[in-house]
Order: structure tokens, then C-alpha cells, then sequence
């Protein structure tokens, strides 16, 4: 068997070292031609010495510096820089990057990797959120194949008839249905909120992830970004999408259909089962993932969630409904916010109100290029910023 050649974007967050524990169960499979990192230079050290990939990638010169003395005289060649990140993906010898750079960071390599034609495995909502429409067009101009990682969209990808193309009507689709957990306020009092702390948003009751997405998680923001994902993923309309909670994470989601049919994609919550999915793809292979024993799961239940208490979810729906560039103002914003949060400057219910912000300011541009999109990010951080200032503790 010909080995796989991948590039892996994010190595050291969670994604990244869930792709590696699954290469690693199939060494005959894949191989490693590139590793990136950002902070964890240690870590990507690790990497580089168990999977000795041709390059390892990191932001800058003095981060290059550093990981080159901690690889010594290994064979793999460390790079730094944006520049660099757009390399790695387009390497003809590459067959599949995985996307997993958290935030708007991602965006650019993520595009390099759809001109360059590669299977481009998407884990990083911000590529679609932000620039959901120049992307899907590179990813068609490119010819290049794009599987969904998030376990939300990869459970919809699986759940969705062979040879889905885009027109859900042709298809018999009526609604795409997106679970969610409800992160760990689903059951808090409302009135409470107010008091949250950072220890307490990152604490998932279900899912191992970074801070960022914690807090996503428990602000409801990650499933609105879903929603805006799911999207342009599979050409739904805000309507044909809802999201539903069901607190113990086994179904990822559903598909309806015309005739009554709902279509699910069940599994333990491990992102390894989508990254194996989406590696193997159209094959199957194992994950390490436990078995699911549905005996023992017991009950799964679900809820409509209550938008008093998540009020980002449905600011991502108000943002996609404008077919302007407010999904971009509204990531753009809730990265300053959540980071303003997490270093305890503003409340908890102070992410909410800098989105709203936010999208007042700016949610009726409109982007005609990328530039202009980038120009637009800028500035809805910038009044993210000022709101932010406005409101410290």
C-alpha cells in the first residue's frame, strides 16, 4: 500500500494530537510530510521526533530558533512564518492537510490548500465562518475535496445520501439537524450567569477541547458557528437548519428526510471516530474509539434550547439570515471577547453584548474579495476592542 501524505495544521492542539494517535494506529497508512505549531514548541519537538515529518512549521524566527535546538540534528527542516504554512499544504507530494489552526489564523493555509486541488480535512470553523463563500468557490476552482471534521458536520456528511451534491430538495432532504450539548450551564440558573468564572466555562461536562472552544461551547457560540458552517457545508438554508440539545453527546447529529426518515450518526464523543472517518474516507478503519454499548448508555434525551440562556446562538442565526459580512464581525468579535474573558478583563454575559455590539457597528458590510474581508475582520476586532474596554471588571 502506497502510504497517505498528510499535512497536519494545529499538530500540537487537540485535533492535531487525536490525528496523530490515529496515524499512529496505522503506520503502514500514512505518512507525516509536515507538522505545524504555534506556543508548544516542546510539544511539536515530541512530534517531529516520533513521526519525522520533512518540515515543522512555527510563527516565527525566535520560535524556529528554539525548535531547531531542541531537534537537533534531525532530518526535518523547521520553517517559520505565514508564507511558510501556505507551503507545507501545497507540496505536490501532500494528498491531505488537516485544517485544524484555531481562529482566523487558519484561514489563509486553509485556502492555499484548496488551490492546490489537496483533500483539505476541515476542522477550523472560522475558514467557512469567515469566508464561507470564497472558500467553497476555491475548493471548486481547485477541484479539491472537502470533509468535515467537526463531529456535528462530519455526523451530517455521514448521515447525508452517496453523491450529495448541494440541492437538498433533489436529494429529499427537508432539515438538517444539529445536536448540541449544552455545555456546562444547561441546567444553571439564568440568574447566575452573571457570575461565571473562566474555570468554570471551560469545565465540558462531555468533550476534552482547547479553552477557546470551552467557552464556545458553554456560551452556545460554537453551535451558531456550526449553523453558519452546516451552511455552506451543504447548501442549507437558515430554515432547513435547527439545533437541538441532547446532553449526553452519542448523537452527533441528524438528517431528516421528506418521507419522516431521520438519519443519525451515533458514537462515544471522541474526536478520533470523525478523524478516522474522514482520513479513511470512503474506507473504514479503527480509531481506538471504545465500542458504543447502547445497553449501558441508557437514556438519550433531547431539549430546544433556550435562547435566553445561550442569546450567541441565535446571533449567529440573525448574523447568516443578513447575506452580508456579519458572520465574519460576529467571529471577529467573539475571538476578542472570549480572550478578554478567559484573562478575566470582562463578565461572562460580557461576550454576548460585544457580539451584539459588534454586529450593530458593522453587520451590514459587505466584502467583494478577500482583502476586503480581512479589512472587515480587522475592524470588528478593533470595536470589539473599544466595547471590550468599555466594560472591563
Amino acid at each position: 500500500m502506497t502510504p497517505h501524505n498528510l499535512t497536519i495544521l494545529g499538530a500540537t492542539g487537540t485535533i492535531g494530537v487525536n490525528t496523530l494517535d490515529v496515524v499512529a494506529r496505522h503506520p503502514e497508512r500514512f505518512r507525516v510530510v509536515a507538522l505545524t505549531g504555534f506556543n508548544q514548541v516542546d510539544k511539536l519537538a515530541e512530534q517531529c521526533r516520533q513521526f519525522q515529518p520533512r518540515y515543522a512549521v512555527v510563527p516565527d524566527a525566535a520560535r524556529a530558533t528554539a525548535l531547531q535546538a531542541l531537534l537537533g540534528n534531525s532530518p526535518t527542516e523547521v520553517l517559520h512564518g505565514e508564507a511558510a504554512l501556505e507551503q507545507v499544504v501545497a507540496l505536490p507530494e501532500v494528498d491531505s492537510v488537516m485544517a485544524a489552526i484555531v481562529g482566523a489564523a487558519g484561514l489563509k493555509p486553509a485556502l492555499a490548500a484548496a488551490k492546490a486541488g489537496k483533500r483539505i480535512l476541515l476542522a477550523n470553523k472560522e475558514t467557512l465562518v469567515m469566508a464561507g463563500r470564497f472558500f467553497m468557490q476555491a475548493v471548486h476552482d481547485g477541484g479539491a475535496t472537502l470533509l468535515p471534521i467537526d463531529s456535528e458536520h462530519n455526523a451530517v456528511f455521514q448521515s447525508m445520501p452517496a453523491g450529495y451534491d448541494g440541492d437538498l430538495a433533489k436529494h429529499g432532504v427537508r432539515r438538517i439537524l444539529l445536536t448540541a450539548s449544552g455545555g456546562p450551564f444547561r441546567t444553571r440558573a439564568v440568574e447566575t450567569l452573571a457570575a461565571v468564572t473562566p474555570e468554570e466555562a471551560v469545565a465540558h461536562p462531555n468533550w476534552v477541547m482547547g479553552k477557546k472552544i470551552s467557552v464556545d461551547s458553554a456560551t452556545m457560540m460554537n453551535k451558531g458557528l456550526e449553523v453558519i458552517e452546516a451552511h455552506w457545508l451543504f447548501n442549507a438554508k437558515p430554515e432547513q437548519i435547527e439545533v437541538v440539545i441532547h446532553p449526553q453527546s452519542i448523537i452527533h447529529s441528524m438528517v431528516e428526510y421528506l418521507d419522516g426518515s431521520v438519519l443519525a450518526q451515533l458514537s462515544h464523543p471522541d474526536m478520533r471516530t470523525p478523524i478516522a472517518h474522514a482520513l479513511a474516507y470512503p474506507e473504514r478503519m479503527a480509531a481506538g474509539v471504545p465500542w458504543l454499548d447502547l445497553a449501558k448508555t441508557g437514556t438519550l434525551t433531547f431539549e430546544t434550547p433556550d435562547i435566553r440562556r445561550f442569546p450567541c446562538l441565535q446571533l449567529a442565526f440573525d448574523a447568516l439570515q443578513t447575506d452580508t459580512t456579519a458572520p465574519t464581525v460576529l467571529n471577529a468579535a467573539n475571538e476578542e471577547a472570549v480572550a478578554a474573558f478567559l484573562d478575566h478583563r470582562i463578565a461572562y454575559l460580557t461576550i454576548p453584548a460585544t457580539l451584539d455590539a459588534a454586529m450593530q457597528r458593522l453587520g451590514s458590510a459587505r466584502a467583494d474579495s478577500l482583502d476586503d474581508l480581512v479589512a472587515i475582520d480587522q475592524e470588528a476586532r478593533a470595536v470589539a476592542r473599544q466595547y471590550i474596554a468599555g466594560h472591563t471588571r
